[in-house]
């Protein structure tokens, strides 16, 4: 008797693979009429350029709304790219011709570079803070506290570890990247 075996490899769902390109990098913080948010980001070159920038100073830009969607505004300074065709939901915060930041409160589908997500408690909520359909407003994006490693101690006998978004580990991890004695440890 002959018996063959067949492998199948499933693919993982839509939900599943919009998950792990989300997979978080860091938090900035995003101010609107002195009203802050956080923005989830994702890790790419944009999102670690945009983040070496903000580590010089915070960066405030004029941002108006488009198609009844978003709001989008000239950076003042160009990022790289890694587009990829999206659909947005309300929420994305995403890079457009490299110079541009889109905050969508709805959704459209087009070629962009992912650059993280406003985490907010409802859509009216949202809406409010980004000023949907009222026209122009003032956005300044800044480094959230302790969301990068600026120094570490010196002192080894110390043994103090560090998540990769500067907050203190009390204990060391079992699996993933982290910094230890100033040095960065991959498990």
């Amino acid at each position: 008797m002959l018996t063959v075996f067949v492998l199948f490899t499933i693919p993982c769902s839509y939900e599943e693979a919009h998950a792990q390109s989300l997979t978080t990098y860091m938090d900035i913080n995003i101010t609107i009429n002195g009203k802050t948010m956080p923005i989830h980001l994702v890790d790419n070159t944009a999102t670690r350029e945009l983040v070496a920038a903000l580590q010089q100073a915070s960066i405030t830009y004029e941002a108006d709304d488009y198609g009844g969607f978003e709001k989008v505004g000239a950076l003042g300074r160009s990022l790289p790219t890694s587009n990829s065709q999206i659909t947005t939901e309300a929420g994305d915060v995403i890079l457009y011709n490299g110079n541009q930041i889109v905050l969508f409160y709805g959704s459209n589908s087009w070629s962009y570079t992912r650059l993280g997500r406003i985490e907010y408690q409802s859509l009216d909520e949202l809406k409010t803070f980004l000023k949907a359909g009222q026209g122009r407003i003032s956005v300044t994006l800044s480094l959230a506290e302790g969301s990068a490693i600026t120094q570490l101690p010196t002192d080894r006998k110390s043994r103090k570890k560090y998540a990769l978004n500067g907050t203190k580990l009390m204990q060391e991890p079992t699996k993933g990247i982290f910094i230890k004695d100033g040095k960065k440890v991959v498990k």
